[in-house]
């Protein structure tokens, strides 16, 4: 196989083993002689200029004349550059998990079109989620009013066999009549 392909043997039994190709694996960490000295200083820079203004704060450019001026930093710029930039993307905050407690269900109404005896026809659809399990519930009406929305938990409900203990609703104009700014 391996001659066919003008491959190794070696990189054939890679591609056998994984469905996906792994990508390269450091043995171990890259070794920086110059810059590791400094990264506690490049760090205190980076952490100070969260609490900065951002006109205020550091760019890569900067820290490295700060180093090379205040530290006798020897090394090339490329090599902040890339730590500065990896140590910021550490520091951001990437996602926020969600958390879906049993017992908790989303309400939402959409529109859609959809052929009614083979005319397009706007549709109004009521949907009712639970997203611990991904079970979904959705219903279509023909119109968008007090009664489908009531109808709709109404059938969500008996479709999942009981009531949620907290629903959360999109801000459907059906169901809210005023919002209270000191409402907790």
């Amino acid at each position: 196989m391996a001659g066919r392909l003008g491959l190794s043997r070696d990189t054939v039994n890679k591609m056998c083993r994984f469905s996906i190709p792994p990508g390269y694996v450091r043995k171990k960490p890259v070794s920086r002689p110059k810059l590791d000295p400094l990264i506690g200083v490049i760090d205190a820079i980076l952490e100070a200029d969260g609490r900065a203004p951002k006109k205020q704060r550091h760019t890569a450019k900067r820290i490295f004349e700060r180093l090379r001026d205040e530290h006798g930093f020897a090394g090339g710029y490329t090599t902040v550059k890339d730590y500065v930039r990896q140590a910021r993307l550490r520091q951001r905050d990437v996602f926020v998990p969600l958390a879906h407690p049993p017992g908790h269900a989303q309400v939402d109404f959409g529109e859609a079109v959809a052929f009614v005896d083979g005319v397009a026809t706007k549709v109004h659809l009521f949907s009712m989620d639970l997203p611990h399990s991904d079970a979904m519930f959705l219903k279509v009406y023909q119109t968008e009013t007090i009664v489908a929305l009531l109808d709709g938990f109404v059938s969500a409900f008996a479709f999942f066999g009981g009531v949620p203990q907290w629903v959360l609703m999109d801000n459907t104009k059906l169901a809210v009549a005023k919002f209270l700014a000191d409402a907790a």
